[in-house]
């Protein structure tokens, strides 16, 4: 999803930024304040927090664009912990060409937006406050070269990917091996927006001679101007030892309706298996077994600014929350788009 506000349509180079505030109540009460292993935004509980502050750059012309995106908060804390730090302040940074006068075809080379997925790192971009947890463990951004391909009629994208792997700027030492992903979206009409997207390669040292295998499948549907729906599904398949194959997947439902101009309202129901522990670690007998629901309401204060409110229930097979099955968290925050 795009970062942007109303910019003059014949200047090339603009700017914009994001800032979003949040205050989130966890009542398992994390001693340390962090919510749940699996979570990267919105990770603090019971205090005032930043989840992204976000400055950007923007570039077009008609055979060459590029982007650089510098953020800050606990978004870039979390998710990037594992990067060097000078790709920790990052969200996005890459040039791209075009490669012919008459088709919509680019080559992009940099930090980008994964091709995974219909959530991002921006909540006010997304129909729900938080995450699903299928898009906190699954990538956000990713690092290589993308060609793009896009339909004179716009209904069509393609783009394929060679990557450093899943979600990294910087290539681990431990792996050579080149991965790759696909994507194919398509928009019908605009009721109907149908999407695939995988990964195919590694993030396990080269020594385990592991294949992740990863599928990603969304479908968005707008009947009326009032309601919407998205349903998704994640399934991959890795190594959880260094000899064994299991998968893990997550289907996800949101129904968003608009119940005047000014206040949304959205519902997700989601659930998340990896029994294996291959993606999310739980040192329990079921690994991660946990059903979802969230509800929230937004109310837009102006074109720049909104405030949303959400409630979130989990329910697990094993007490992953403290010594808790259950937990139950109360979110607010405050988005700025300039």
């Amino acid at each position: 999803m795009e970062l942007s506000a109303q910019r003059d349509s014949t200047q090339k180079l603009t700017f914009s930024g994001y800032a979003e505030l949040y205050y989130s109540f966890d009542f398992s009460n994390p001693a340390n304040h962090e919510k749940s292993g699996f979570i990267y935004n919105h990770k603090r509980h019971n205090e005032i927090n930043a989840n992204l502050i976000l400055l950007k750059a923007n570039y077009t012309d008609k055979s060459v664009r590029g982007n650089l995106g510098l953020m800050l908060g606990n978004y870039a804390q979390y998710n990037l912990s594992s990067e060097p730090t000078f790709a920790q302040f990052i969200y996005e940074a890459n040039v791209g060409l075009k490669l012919s006068k008459t088709r919509n075809l680019w080559l992009d080379v940099g930090v980008m937006p994964s091709h995974i997925g219909f959530e991002s790192a921006m909540s006010a971009d997304c129909w729900t406050l938080t995450r699903s947890i299928l898009a906190e463990n699954s990538p956000y951004y990713e690092t290589g070269l993308k060609l793009a391909y896009t339909s004179n009629n716009e209904k069509l994208n393609l783009n394929f990917l060679v990557l450093n792997g899943w979600q990294k700027i910087q290539k681990p030492a431990y792996i050579q091996k080149p991965s790759f992903g696909v994507q194919v979206n398509y928009k019908p009409n605009k009721n109907w927006q149908l999407n695939y997207s995988n990964f195919l390669g590694t993030d396990k040292p080269d020594s385990l001679n592991a294949f992740r295998n990863f599928h990603n499948f969304y479908v968005i549907y707008e009947p009326a101007s009032k309601l919407s729906f998205i349903a998704g599904l994640d399934v991959g398949r890795d190594k959880y030892d260094a000899e064994n194959y299991n998968y893990w997947f997550s289907p996800v439902f949101i129904m968003r309706y608009l119940i005047n101009e000014d206040i949304k309202w959205a519902f997700r129901t989601e659930y998340y298996q990896d029994s294996k522990q291959i993606m999310i670690q739980t040192s329990t007998i079921n690994g991660l077994q946990v059903f979802g629901l969230s509800s929230n309401v937004d109310f837009h204060i102006s074109d720049k600014a909104q405030v949303r409110i959400e409630a979130k229930k989990y329910l697990s097979a094993d007490p992953i929350f403290g010594n808790e099955k259950n937990n139950f968290s109360l979110t607010t925050n405050l988005t700025f788009k300039i």
